[in-house]
């Protein structure tokens, strides 16, 4: 499917939409800092989401369609996230509860966000804690400002942190570092499960 363009304050996102057939939901994802919406973990989120018949969008940063490896600064990132969100709300995604989320650097802009766009749950793959040697550096704030119910799936030996279990947040270890490839099935079955337990609440 050819992606949607949507205009945004900082250039234009790209959505690459994999729309589900009765769908019940849908799946919001953004991707990495350096990477991008083909990252092996949001492939496999993306499979296990519709096979729960879950719509997803995967969201490409105006940063990213400029082919800058950098990212944009935190607040643009959150504004440019917000207009796609309130795009797809009033079209492809309207009527639908709505779960946002992403890898690394997309699980905070999600997690940031959670509030102002409505979301029924937060999926973060990756979250990065804090800085690779620097503990004190704790993102865990952003985490722990999400007031609906939380997914982490973390490599266990993933050199940004693990973070603590916490009342509406599930953990869920896998072998691996940051990249999340050690357990893609063992990862589409944590998403699926825990869709399910959101959609259903």
């Amino acid at each position: 499917m050819t992606p949607i363009e949507i205009d945004t304050p900082h250039g234009p996102a790209l959505v690459h939409l994999h729309v589900a057939e009765d769908a019940r939901g849908a799946l919001v994802l953004g991707h990495g800092a350096g990477g991008g919406v083909a990252a092996r973990d949001l492939v496999a989120a993306t499979k296990a989401a519709l096979e729960e018949r879950v719509s997803v969008a995967l969201v490409e940063q105006p940063y990213r369609v400029k082919g800058r490896k950098s990212p944009a600064p935190a607040k643009q990132l959150d504004t440019a996230w917000d207009v796609v969100i309130d795009h797809l709300r009033g079209d492809v995604f309207a009527g639908l509860p709505l779960i946002t989320g992403g890898r690394s650097a997309g699980a905070r802009v999600a997690c940031r966000t959670a509030a102002v766009t409505y979301a029924a749950g937060v999926l973060c793959l990756a979250f990065p804690v804090h800085p690779p040697g620097k503990p004190e550096k704790t993102r865990l704030d952003e985490l722990n400002a999400v007031t609906v119910p939380v997914l982490v799936i973390q490599g266990e030996s993933d050199p940004f942190g693990m973070p603590p279990p916490a009342a509406g947040r599930e953990i869920v270890a896998q072998p691996g570092t940051h990249a999340l490839t050690g357990d893609l099935a063992g990862l589409g079955e944590a998403v699926r499960g825990w869709l399910a337990r959101v959609l259903s609440d």
